[in-house]
């Protein structure tokens, strides 16, 4: 090799400086920077009461600022609101000595817990001492499955179509072996999720409906994953890899929490808050919850995107003819 071609010594050093630098700013916004930047902002609660207190309703709900969004209602209805997840949660406001804060496990933890504080505050300027009402009591283990179960199956999936790829290196993977791992990995990492939330909590209602939606969760992501890896080969990591971290970070929070920029560039869009949502809705016994509809129809959408990506049959390049030795001149000889 000459010296106009050799590269200098320290440029793959700074390449990978750089590239480290590059990594520590993209996983920083992606996963603390959701976490460090966290403050209500119009989270949705409601006050119920009957009509003769309806004016005392009015007064709580008028108090919270920017950082509630409050919905005055009637007992019956404020509770069809908690049971939707459009609040999360109820202060309750009956004739008598104390208040009534609802809250219920089918919510996002973080939005429950949110609610519960904000509530008790509110009652505690009312006369009495407060009662707390819990719908879809909710173990440790219930609350967090639903997360876990989400990241887990991103991550099995991940794990199980990068190392197809670099199996068959340097050659063509075929459709039947894409289409064996995402069908085997939707039949494996379901039987993994369903044996640790089975290990964590063995009263979690396991369901054909929880059952049956874990493993449209898994099917849709190893079928995403193999479409992606197939376009790109294991440079797919460098999407869905960073993806995985963003599950704990911004899919364990609610909407009203995270900084509008994680909002709409990331919550709005991660197929793990479909996933995470439904799930927990499912687990806790609502199953005619909106996010259950929502999500199903979501993965159904990821599932089909992802096979289309993974089995349409690529076009065959066609093959140049080989070029045919050249004829050699036959030599006379002379006479």
């Amino acid at each position: 090799m000459s010296a106009a071609t050799r590269r200098p010594s320290g440029v793959f050093p700074l390449v990978a400086v750089l590239a480290g630098a590059l990594a520590a700013v993209v996983l920083g916004f992606l996963t603390f920077g959701a976490q460090a930047t966290v403050a209500p902002d119009h989270v949705p609660v409601a006050v119920s009461a009957p009509a003769p207190l309806q004016g005392l309703a009015r007064q709580v709900a008028a108090h919270g600022g920017t950082q509630l969004d409050w919905r005055v209602a009637d007992p019956a209805e404020a509770r069809n609101l908690l049971a939707d997840k459009e609040v999360y949660g109820v202060l309750e406001l009956r004739p008598g000595p104390a208040a009534t804060v609802v809250l219920s496990g089918a919510v996002n933890p973080a939005g429950t817990q949110v609610a519960q504080q904000v509530l008790a505050g509110a009652a505690q300027a009312l006369p009495g001492e407060p009662r707390l009402e819990m719908l879809h009591p909710v173990s440790a283990a219930g609350r967090i499955v639903p997360l876990a179960a989400s990241a887990l199956a991103w991550l099995g999936c991940l794990v199980a179509g990068a190392v197809l790829v670099r199996l068959n290196s340097g050659r063509r993977v075929s459709v039947l072996a894409r289409l064996a791992q995402v069908l085997g990995s939707g039949v494996l990492v379901t039987g993994v999720l369903v044996g640790f939330a089975a290990l964590w909590d063995s009263t979690l209602p396991l369901t054909w409906d929880v059952l049956g939606f874990l493993f449209l969760t898994v099917t849709a992501f190893a079928a995403l994953q193999a479409g992606l890896l197939r376009l790109l080969g294991l440079g797919a990591l460098a999407i869905l890899a960073p993806l995985y971290l963003v599950a704990p970070a911004v899919a364990g929070q609610v909407p009203e929490l995270l900084n509008p920029a994680y909002r709409a560039l990331l919550w709005s869009w991660t197929p793990f808050r479909f996933s995470t949502e439904g799930l927990r809705s499912l687990v806790q016994g609502v199953p005619g919850a909106p996010d259950v509809t929502t999500g199903v129809w979501v993965l159904i959408g990821l599932l089909v995107v992802g096979l289309v990506l993974t089995l349409w049959p690529r076009r065959s390049k066609p093959e140049l003819p080989s070029p045919q030795p050249a004829e050699r001149p036959v030599e006379v000889a002379a006479g």
